[in-house]
């Protein structure tokens, strides 16, 4: 309340809580008084008590995101990918390497480009079947035909997938193929995509809006959560600044600030980030040191010849380097190897 609030103003404040079933606790200081309010938080939206007489500022204590945040699930949860038998954890305690080509371009391809992932120390791929681009005139991924090829690559390799999904009406036919659903950045605010993929009944990957700030990107995946899905990775990919020298600036500090806020896992998409195969590396080992759950990176073997995203693409050395540091690092701050937690 305001310095100069009356006793009648308090009162009509503790009367308009009460109407709708809250409870009101004043606490009368020197200068002011403060009223917490508790209740259906929902319904005193509607009380506009910011307009009410002697109100100087009304805050919200609590999240507003219930099913994700740590306030009401205070341990850290794991999140299990795979097919009964072959469960891949991210989570905390464990580092998961998520690898494959951003775009499924043939079989050929696909597969090298798995195998490649999993010599790296990969224990998912991932792969591009619909892509979402800019421009209408850029590859838009191979639809079903490459839902088909990532599904004969886990068969090759033993790995898991995880694919985009960009349209509520796929959910089913990607389903039905991958072991994980990502939504990318430009879907995080589709909310009937994100309650589709909710009620899918599959691990869904779900990245950072590159506009959005933490609570908003928190308050999309409660769309998901709130229809039942609670087996969701939240995935930091970089934001969109005034900076022109990288793709986008990656935000390591919201691993630990998301870490802190939510019980989800997090992992962070440095390829897509950086937009440079020289940074990916780096921004890693940032990731595995700031207390990452995991990396997702793009592979490919010719990435000269790539279709989608070619210039942050690892192979040779720098796939090399990466392996080496998803080997040694993660038991640094205390985390094994995913590949060693595999459920069966």
């Amino acid at each position: 309340m305001s310095p100069d609030a009356t006793p009648e103003d308090v009162a009509r404040v503790v009367a308009r809580v009460e109407g709708v079933g809250g409870e009101a606790f004043v606490s009368t200081g020197v200068v002011r008084t403060i009223i917490g309010l508790v209740g259906d938080i929902d319904s005193f939206h509607h009380l506009n008590l910011r307009t009410l007489p002697g109100v100087a500022d009304v805050h919200r204590i609590s999240d507003p995101y219930k099913l994700v945040s740590r306030q009401h699930h205070p341990d850290r949860s794991t999140v299990w990918v795979g097919p009964a038998g072959h469960q891949v954890p991210i989570g905390p305690g464990t580092f998961t390497l998520i690898a494959g080509p951003c775009a499924v371009e043939t079989a050929e391809q696909t597969i090298e480009t798995a195998r490649m992932a999993r010599s790296a120390g990969a224990t998912i791929l991932r792969g591009g079947a619909f892509k979402p681009r800019t421009s209408p005139y850029a590859f838009q991924g191979l639809g079903v035909a490459g839902l088909r090829i990532l599904s004969s690559a886990r068969e090759a390799t033993g790995l898991p997938i995880v694919t985009e999904v960009v349209d509520a009406r796929d959910v089913p036919v990607v389903a039905e193929h991958a072991d994980m659903l990502q939504i990318g950045t430009r879907n995080m605010a589709n909310f009937g995509l994100l309650q589709a993929v909710g009620e899918a009944g599959k691990p869904v990957l779900f990245k950072r809006g590159m506009t959005a700030t933490i609570e908003e990107w928190l308050m999309a995946a409660e769309y998901i959560a709130q229809r039942g899905n609670l087996d969701v990775v939240l995935c930091e990919r970089g934001i969109r600044t005034f900076e022109p020298a990288t793709r986008n600036t990656l935000d390591i500090s919201a691993v630990p600030v998301v870490q802190a806020a939510s019980h989800l896992p997090v992992i962070v998409d440095p390829s897509h980030a950086a937009g440079r195969r020289d940074l990916v590396v780096p921004l890693s080992r940032a990731a595995i040191a700031v207390g990452a759950d995991g990396v997702i990176v793009d592979v490919h073997p010719d990435p000269e010849t790539a279709l989608c995203d070619g210039p942050q693409a690892l192979r040779g050395v720098e796939l090399r380097e990466l392996a080496r540091a998803v080997r040694r690092l993660p038991p640094m701050v205390g985390r094994a190897d995913a590949a060693g937690q595999v459920r069966a």
